[in-house]
Parts: C-alpha cells; structure tokens; sequence
C-alpha cells in the first residue's frame, strides 16, 4: 500500500470540471515509462518483409507489390523505373503477358484479384515519353555477346549484359528487331509504337542491333566471345494429314508475318483456323479484321486451350465461332479454291503419359468445313539449322571451340510465352556473367509466402476489379487498332488501392493505435518497437492487415 500511495503523488492530480472533459475511455494520462514490462516477454513481434504470392510466380521477377504501392503513393516514374530493374518490356508485357501472378493473387479469395497486367501496362503508358538513361552503369569491359535472335529472350538478355558493362550485338535475320513481338502478334493487341519504345530503350543503352543478318555459321562471329542462341520457335509443325500442302493452307506464323507486314492472304470469306492456342486466337481475329468469317476448330474443350482466357472471351464477343473435340482427318481442294476440310469428334478419355487427357475418336461422327483459307496452329519448333550439330543448348551454357553458347527462350524452354522468354533470356545474361568471369551468384534466401489466411481482412471493403476499357466491337472487328484502350489514371490508383499489400507494411499505423504498451512508434516514416515495454501480447501481429509482424520465440 505505501509503494501504491509513492506512486500516485508522484504526479499532479487530474481533476476534471465537467463530464465533457472526461475521456470516453478509462485510461491513465500519467506515464507508464517506469514500469519496464519487457522482462515478461517470451515471444516478441519483428516487423518482416514477406513474399507475396504475385511476385513469387511471376516469371520476370518483377516486384509487383513494391510497384503498385508506389502507384498508390502517387510515384509513376518510380513504379517504371522499378519494374524496368527486373523487365526491359513492361509495355508489350503489360499487353500480352497470360499474367499468372493474378491467378496466385490473395485478393481473389475475397472478391477479384488485383488486375496486375493492367497496371503495368498503365506505368509503362503513364511513362511512355521516359527513355532508359545513356550513362552506363559500369564501363564497357572487353567481352563481346553476340545474340541470334531479336524476340523477347533475345531483347532481354541484351539489356542486363549491356547494364552489366558488356558489349552486346543482336542479329536478325528479318528486315526489322522485335521478332515474333512483331511479327507474330497483331498491331490490335501489341501497336508496334510500343514495342519501338521498348526496344528503344534497349538501344539507348548501347546494344548493337544488325536487322537482315542470318548467322548461318558461327565462324561469323570469330570476335565474339559468347554467343547467345534465342531463335525462337520459328517453325510450325505438320498436320500431317492428307491434302494439307495444297494451296489456301498457311502455318499461324507465317500468316501472321504476313498480317503484320500488311498483307491480306484471304482468299474468300471463309477462314478456318485448326488449333487453341494464343496464335490460333491472333490468326482468327485477324482474318476477321479482314471480312472473313472465323472459325476455330480445337481437339480438346476450351477448359483445356492453352490461349490467355481474355483473348478466348474477346474473339467470342468479336463472334468467331467455336468447334471443339474435332480433329483434321483429311483436306480436299476443289477447283484449286473452295476448301473441304473433314473431322473427327473425339472424347476425352484418361489421362496420358504426358498428363493431358486422351483423344479417343467417336465412330461415325466425321463431318465436314467449307472454307477458302485453312491457318494451322497445331505448335511450332525452333529451326537450329545454324548450330552444330555437336551443340546442346542450354541456359547454363556450353564450351564449344573458342566461345561459350548459351539457349534459352522458346529454343530451350518451350514455354511459349514473352514474360517466359523475358525471364530465360535474364537467367542466361546471369550465366554468361558467370561463365565469361568464373563467378557463381548466391541465390537469395527464402522468404516465408503469405497466404490469404495470414491476413487480416477486417480492414479490407469488397471492390470489384477496375477493367481496362475496350474499343466497342463494331469498331474494333474493322481495324487493326488498339482493342484495349488507355486507363484513366484515376482508375489506375483505384485498382492499385485494391492491392493487400501482402507481407508489407501499409502505413495504417493499427500497430501503434492498439499497442496496450505503447511500445510501437515511428520515425522518419519507419516503425520502431521499443522491447524494453512490449510484453510480447501479439495483439499488433494480429491487427496487421497485411500480416508484415511475426511474432519469434524470445531467444
């Protein structure tokens, strides 16, 4: 009792004149800086900079919380800039990306995920007048890297060597840089004034670019110290099925080397395109743009098309039409014009060696298409005609006479995507680093991936996905512009205010307001734990709403 009655006259009394100056609260408005209740503690909470689950699957690396968080803050060229520190191409990849960071994206579990893709595309548009800086990062060194192949592996690893000091040399055997960017996707979903930015971007910096130079022998590059094979898949494959080399049957790449140049190879009003995949979808809505009518015969459902999900929607509100689990049997010419095309329907039996579901044909079920021009989209393969035949290529590199050869992109990995490409013409500008200096880089340690559960959804309100705005179809079905239309920016920061922030401090400051101990507090924009009072209680682990607090056993 006397140590209680010491305490209470250490302080002036509180007297207060009116109920209206009582605290709604019972609190104490004396200090409690004496009462050192740290030495209670068994665990404690440390601020923790955890893995979101969008960056850890995204292919190119790319810190995708850290740049819709400086959206949200305002920093536009600061979000560009941290997005090209990992992705030479956020504007083609803003465009085209199938943007798997949005199906792992924690925000889907409570109402829509964040729309990544469409805030990329939206700091690369709010940027596009920003040019990379000409001031090298490191002087040039005496290496040189010569690269065969200008598509998006070959673009890639051209600008973290160049940032690395090397001297870097791109060679394209087509008149123009940009490969299947070019060539292979249609001005509608790619316009080529983005893609000349971006590859612009790449120039500034100091890399070489020699468009109409087939390498058909290595010995063309005698001055080069490491050469880079990213050739991309250049070849369709066959149908290999009778009839098929007939005129009015083209690949889906050589058709659209054609759509891009601004040629029109139809020939009638009536396209059919045999295939699912992203090419198959292009090669349809191109002929569209044409005046044909489109149809799209595929083998398996559309659960099972490996195209991006939007495209598949858009070339069925554009109205191409759709047949599924059919397969070419045969390809009859009449008159060398009008084109019959004969099915089979298949069922999807067990799965195969490969995981994917068997064809097991329908007995009697063969039917047939008219159509003036037949696109085949059936996959495609690399041409190496150019390499030895003694060469393995890999991203790791081989040792061959006087260079290192190095793969990668759809030539090594057939993952036949640009971000896939994007990041395997990264790892390979790594691993030259390491093999033309024999050096080995560290791979970073593990940080724990926060999960939808971590979270503390209370703080949250439902909000549906901002969604990019779109040429209305009648218009859209006529030309070859743009179907996706700019973001306005203040949608752009309402989509980007929708992001968890998972792992990552938001700046709600919960942590200082329900701290009983008041031992949370900021400085200079940072927080602070003061572990001489916190008593371990876990409440401001609990009330973080992107959970960035753990709580660690007191050693």
């Amino acid at each position: 009792m006397p140590l209680q009655e010491k305490v209470i006259n250490r302080h002036d009394s509180i007297v207060f004149r009116s109920l209206k100056e009582m605290p709604e609260i019972v609190i104490s408005q004396g200090t409690v800086m004496y009462n050192r209740t740290g030495t209670w503690r068994y665990l404690k909470p440390v601020f923790t900079d955890m893995l979101p689950p969008c960056n850890n699957v995204c292919p190119a690396g790319n810190d995708i919380r850290g740049f819709i968080k400086l959206i949200t803050a305002g920093e536009l060229l600061e979000a560009w800039k941290l997005i090209k520190q990992t992705n030479p191409l956020p504007g083609v990849c803003g465009r085209v990306c199938p943007h798997p960071c949005e199906k792992e994206c924690n925000r889907k579990e409570f109402d829509d995920s964040v729309s990544i893709h469409t805030l990329e595309r939206f700091v690369a548009d709010s940027n596009f007048g920003e040019l990379e800086s000409t001031n090298p990062v490191i002087p040039f060194r005496k290496e040189r890297v010569a690269i065969i192949g200008s598509g998006p592996a070959g673009l890639s690893s051209a600008f973290f060597l160049v940032k690395r000091g090397y001297r870097v040399t791109v060679f394209e055997a087509l008149p123009q840089i940009g490969g299947m960017l070019r060539f292979g996707i249609p001005a509608y979903r790619l316009p080529k004034d983005v893609l000349d930015k971006e590859i612009g971007d790449i120039t500034t910096l100091g890399v070489t670019l020699l468009t109409g130079t087939r390498i058909s022998d290595f010995k063309q590059l005698k001055d080069f110290q490491a050469i880079f094979v990213a050739t991309g898949n250049a070849k369709s494959r066959k149908l290999n099925i009778p009839g098929e080399d007939t005129s009015g049957v083209i690949s889906g790449i050589d058709y659209l080397r054609n759509v891009n140049n601004g040629v029109n190879l139809n020939r009638g009003k009536r396209t059919v395109v045999i295939g699912g995949g992203n090419t198959a979808i292009d090669a349809a809505r191109s002929a569209l743009r044409f005046g044909n009518k489109s149809t799209i015969v595929y083998r398996r459902t559309i659960n099972e098309m490996p195209a991006i999900p939007e495209e598949i929607n858009a070339a069925r509100n554009e109205g191409i039409e759709f047949v599924f689990l059919s397969t070419p049997k045969q390809i009859l010419t009449h008159n060398d014009k009008t084109i019959e095309i004969k099915f089979n329907k298949v069922h999807l039996g067990k799965p195969d060696s490969t995981g994917r579901k068997e064809l097991i044909p329908v007995s009697g079920s063969e039917f047939s298409l008219q159509a003036d021009l037949i696109i085949t989209t059936t996959g495609e393969e690399p041409d190496l005609s150019c390499i030895p035949k003694d060469v393995k290529l890999s991203e790791s590199g081989v040792k061959y006479q006087n260079w290192q050869i190095f793969g990668g992109g759809d030539v090594v990995t057939q993952a036949g995507s640009v971000v896939e490409a994007i990041a395997s013409g990264k790892r390979v500008a790594q691993n030259i680093e390491n093999k033309l200096l024999g050096i080995k880089i560290e791979t970073e340690t593990a940080r724990k991936l926060v999960s939808f559960e971590d979270l503390n959804i209370s703080y949250f309100t439902h909000q549906k996905t901002v969604h990019q705005p779109e040429l209305q179809v009648k218009k859209r079905i006529s030309s070859f512009d743009e179907t996706n239309l700019k973001l306005p920016s203040r949608k752009g920061l309402q989509e980007a205010k929708r992001c968890f922030s998972c792992g990552l401090c938001q700046d709600c400051d919960n942590c200082i307001v329900f701290c009983p101990d008041i031992a949370v507090d900021k400085k200079d924009g940072d927080k602070r734990i003061n572990y001489d009072y916190c008593k371990g209680c876990g409440i401001c682990s609990i009330e973080c709403p992107s959970n960035c607090i753990s709580m660690v056993e007191e050693l």
